[in-house]
């Protein structure tokens, strides 16, 4: 592998291109030797506070320079980076905060409403950048002496992603700097990233879809646009502004600018590479997106936040004619990266080609943050040849050999890794096992319907009724239901309900579980 940590990603394009735009905020732009030198500065703040170098650094920061220069800083002093959600309740922070166990954490004016008991509750020093002061950081002298940027072990942790917690607490994942800089070389090998690319960054640092962005960039020495929220969901307008040459988003962006309109034919000719992931992208979304960017080629890609962002980048080909049309409509995510291993287990845990897709490798991060969550989330082959898995009770040491479950079925057709959705998006309706992902891919081949979710919603006698959510035009429920005519009767919705968006997470996944609580609570 070229580089060993996070950091030194960066630092060799600052070292190659220090004339380069490598950062884009707003109204802010710096070059690569502006962005190196204040995010010294920074560092030399964070070590201020702490009295020394930190181990772990929490970051609560959405789309602010000061975020950025934060998150680089604390990888230049070799600590690792705990992002955390401004839209989580001051509350969950302060509960990552504790678990993680932060030497302090970073504040900015973008860090939300929680900010004032955050401050009171959270138990650790504060870097507060809030307000203008910290822009001292970007003047002053660029030969200024500093110190050195500190090289961590390959083993040491680059950064902390706490899961969106569906079981009621959220976990903490450690990814490494071995782990980061497997993906790093997989991802440079595919994205076609130079130091003349322009690509945007539509994720929020506390989700981990953000390292591909920024350290796809800034491992080239090519420029990272910061979107609001406004660019991604109109993003035509965007692009075109700042001709960017990659896009990279999840694929419900794509509907949400459809659905506005805004998406009209050869639109967006500048863009050369587009990269969806951590949804279904599907036939419908393809065609839309490549109308208006006939110039691109369309990257699936599929991981985990356990194996280190994504482990396959499928490129799809440029015609239509030859993609592979799967039972689900959607297009297959392509070959596992080849630092990783794969196998697909049924319920049994007996290799099958329809089942739960497990991974091991250099991506698969080292285990929890807490042990105990360990438990479940791994299966043991005791011997290599065995035909049968079993489930790591957490007993024994977690080892390199033991397979991580990631929660996905995925099947192969034609030779191809297809994902067919969540295992947990498997219920049971009168004695019947249903993929949810099933009904939606037959309802969405109404030409009229931009988008849906088919949800579960239990009924008074405790049973489980189907209930659909779409957006697009208003139809006659008999057309709706004409779509699922061929699924067996328990996997029709009892009830369609148009709505003008789905509710999204801060993740920009579609938010099935506010769907629930609003049809329930209505």
């Amino acid at each position: 592998m070229r580089h060993h940590s996070l950091y030194e990603w960066f630092a060799s394009s600052v070292r190659d291109h220090p004339d380069n735009l490598a950062i884009e905020v707003g109204t802010d732009a710096l070059t690569y030797a502006e962005l190196e030198t204040a995010v010294a500065r920074v560092a030399e703040l964070i070590r201020a506070t702490h009295g020394a170098r930190p181990r772990r650094v929490g970051l609560i920061s959405v789309r602010h320079l000061a975020g950025y220069l934060t998150y680089l800083a604390i990888l230049r002093l070799g600590a690792t980076v705990v992002p955390m959600n401004p839209a989580n309740p001051a509350s969950r922070n302060i509960s990552v905060t504790r678990e993680a166990g932060l030497d302090l954490t970073v504040l900015d004016d973008s860090s939300g409403e929680g900010t004032d008991q955050y401050r009171v509750d959270a138990g650790v020093p504060i870097l507060d950048l809030t307000g203008d002061e910290w822009r001292a950081c970007l003047d002053g002298d660029p030969t200024a002496e500093v110190a050195a940027a500190v090289e961590p072990a390959p083993d040491d942790i680059a950064y902390i992603i706490f899961t969106s917690g569906t079981t009621g607490r959220p976990k903490g994942v450690p990814v490494t700097h071995t782990n980061v800089s497997a993906f790093l070389t997989e991802l440079h090998a595919r994205y076609r990233f130079t130091p003349t690319s322009r690509a945007p960054q539509t994720f929020e640092l506390c989700f981990d879809a953000s390292i591909l962005s920024m350290f796809g960039t800034w491992g080239a020495g090519a420029a990272l646009f910061v979107a609001d929220r406004g660019n991604i969901l109109a993003p035509v307008k965007f692009i075109n502004a700042k001709q960017l040459t990659h896009w990279l988003s999840v694929p419900s962006l794509i509907m949400f600018a459809k659905q506005l309109r805004a998406l009209s034919a050869n639109s967006m000719p500048s863009l050369r590479l587009s990269s969806f992931g951590g949804e279904a992208l599907t036939a419908e979304h393809i065609e839309a997106w490549t109308r208006a960017a006939p110039n691109t080629a369309v990257i699936n890609c599929y991981g985990p936040t356990e194996t280190t962002v994504v482990v396959t980048a499928n490129e799809l080909p440029a015609d239509p004619a030859d993609r592979l049309v799967t039972s689900n409509r959607s297009a297959p995510i392509g070959a596992i990266f080849g630092n990783l291993q794969y196998l697909l287990l049924d319920e049994d845990l007996r290799p099958t080609d329809d089942g739960e897709l497990c991974l091991r490798g250099t991506q698969r991060f080292p285990g929890y943050l807490d042990p105990a969550d360990n438990a479940g989330r791994f299966v043991v082959f005791d011997d290599g040849d065995a035909p049968r898995g079993r489930i790591y009770d957490g007993t024994e040491p977690l080892t390199d050999e033991h397979w991580y479950r990631t929660g996905d079925r995925v099947t192969v057709e034609s030779g191809e890794l297809v994902h067919q959705g969540r295992v947990d998006l498997q219920v049971k309706v009168l004695g019947n096992r249903v993929e949810l992902s099933e009904i939606e891919n037959s309802l969405r081949r109404h030409p009229a319907v931009v988008d849906l979710v088919v949800v579960p919603i239990p009924d008074r006698d405790g049973n489980v009724d189907l209930r659909t959510f779409y957006t697009g035009e208003e139809l006659p429920d008999d057309e709706l239901a004409d779509q699922v005519a061929d699924l067996p009767p328990y996997m029709h919705p009892q009830s369609y309900h148009r709505v003008t968006a789905l509710p999204l997470t801060g993740n920009d996944k579609v938010d099935r579980r506010k769907l629930v609580d609003d049809y329930l609570a209505a």
